[in-house]
């Protein structure tokens, strides 16, 4: 947890990027999560958006702010002595309210009573969209809406959430404060120890769960665990993939997507792609030769002022330059970008914001969080699936992650139907149908004149690099 003056800053600051707005805003915490019954949830974690206006990392926590008036209050319970007597003594709700700021606190139960009060005398209530479920009942119950209509439709976002609440939680988030950005720099140096644990354990005959474990093991070691689900594979072709169960086998390609989360919550998301004997083949020299380079590109282009999705529509021309030297497709690049024929070999965007969350803020809705107002999402494949267009400004952190990947049963339907106007060789493409696929990644943050790798240490990720650092895991 940061200072209390944090705390109450982020708020002063959210109330006046409200300003104008009448009624109430209201903010649900998370609860814990049964795994099989009540008293054994799986692992506890706050909600991001809460955490990041009030700090308090417990459960069962609601608050309100009256955006006419600026009076806080904090809703939670006291602990009873059947409580202290699993957990130990507790700080009292008006202490943690203290902590943060707010004068006001009152039960958990109350919080019910404040917001149907408000509903009662009229007043606007607004929300932020809800990513689990009980937080979902109890503003649809409440508020007496859908329960499905509360929660965040990806893309789209909740139409029923208070737009202007998430627009300001958004345009707060998105730039990064210089105490997230120490956070952020800990994630990446703990997600290079986590990487570097992987690599280290890339053996023909090992079991990929083996080393997967020793990859969490250092994130839980030192910090809150992964960001995200781990992704460990031979079929880099599959995007997520997170079974763990073959054996290491010569002449693969493993791709390695993990990221660490810090005790203080903030994630890292690292992505490289190693041969599994400890050297490339040619051919998958070749096509990683054409990753890196898109990786460096991409970065030597972050700057304020920028458009993402320039990045992102660079890396895919770079894409099908180095993929037409090699015979895979032809015709004019330009005519060919403009096409989305780059979509067959990245399916995915370049990119996405990164923060308390991965995907940082994707709960309150791709495109209010990723998009400027005057873009527009495509609907090409891969562009469309691009998570961050916006103009960079200083502070923003986000991913570098240019991919290309060889997915038989889209080259198969891409053929069928015809949707790359002749512009793919197919017949040479049959021999990458065993290939899988290579994806890097960087985190990033942009600065006020270019960008920097968040990390004090940038995992090895030039081709020689790559081999050279296999080969002394060797010995």
């Amino acid at each position: 947890m940061f200072t209390k003056e944090t705390y109450i800053n982020r708020r002063s600051v959210l109330l006046e990027k409200m300003k104008g707005e009448t009624g109430i805003a209201v903010f649900v915490g998370n609860v814990e999560s049964p795994a099989q019954y009540r008293d054994n949830g799986y692992k506890w974690r706050q909600d991001s958006n809460w955490l990041y206006l009030f700090g308090l990392d417990e459960p069962r926590m609601a608050a309100t702010i009256d955006l006419e008036t600026g009076e806080e209050t904090l809703y939670a319970d006291d602990f009873g002595i059947d409580d202290i007597i699993w957990m130990g003594p507790q700080p009292s709700v008006s202490s943690l309210a203290a902590e943060v700021g707010i004068k006001n606190s009152a039960s958990y139960g109350a919080f019910d009573v404040a917001v149907l009060n408000a509903v009662v005398r009229g007043r606007k209530v607004h929300f932020l969209p809800a990513s689990r479920y009980y937080n979902a009942c109890k503003i649809a119950s409440l508020l007496g809406l859908d329960t499905e209509a509360v929660f965040s439709s990806c893309k789209k976002g909740c139409k029923e959430a208070s737009e202007a609440l998430v627009r300001a939680i958004v345009s707060m988030r998105l730039v990064k404060e210089e105490q997230e950005i120490a956070e952020l720099e800990k994630a990446g140096a703990l997600g290079f120890e986590m990487h570097t644990a992987a690599r280290r354990g890339i053996r023909p005959g090992r079991i990929e769960q083996e080393i997967v474990g020793a990859m969490e093991a250092v994130v839980l070691s030192k910090g809150w665990g992964v960001s995200f689900p781990t992704i460990l594979t031979q079929h880099g072709e599959i995007f997520h993939c997170h079974t763990h169960d073959l054996p290491v086998a010569p002449g693969k390609l493993m791709v390695v997507d993990a990221g660490a989360e810090t005790n203080s919550h903030y994630a890292s998301d690292h992505t490289r792609t190693y041969p599994t004997s400890g050297k490339f083949s040619t051919v998958q020299k070749d096509i990683y030769s054409i990753v890196y380079q898109c990786n460096e590109l991409a970065f030597s282009l972050i700057k304020p002022g920028i458009p993402y999705r320039d990045v992102h529509l660079a890396t895919c021309r770079h894409i099908l330059g180095g993929l037409k030297d090699l015979g895979l497709v032809s015709g004019d690049i330009d005519e060919c970008l403009d096409l989305g024929i780059a979509g067959l070999f990245m399916p995915h965007g370049l990119g996405h914001n990164m923060g308390m969350d991965v995907h940082d803020m994707e709960d309150l809705g791709e495109n209010l969080v990723g998009y400027d107002d005057d873009q527009s999402r495509s609907s090409q494949l891969g562009l469309g699936s691009l998570r961050m267009a916006r103009r960079l400004k200083p502070g923003n952190v986000i991913t570098d992650e240019p991919g290309i990947y060889f997915i038989p049963d889209l080259i198969e339907l891409w053929k069928r139907e015809g949707t790359d106007k002749g512009h793919v060789n197919y017949d040479k493409l049959k021999d990458y149908y065993t290939f899988g696929g290579i994806r890097l990644e960087d985190d990033v943050l942009v600065t006020k004149d270019g960008a920097r790798r968040i990390g004090a240490s940038r995992l090895p990720i030039a081709p020689d690099d790559v081999e050279e650092a296999m080969a002394a895991d060797n010995n």
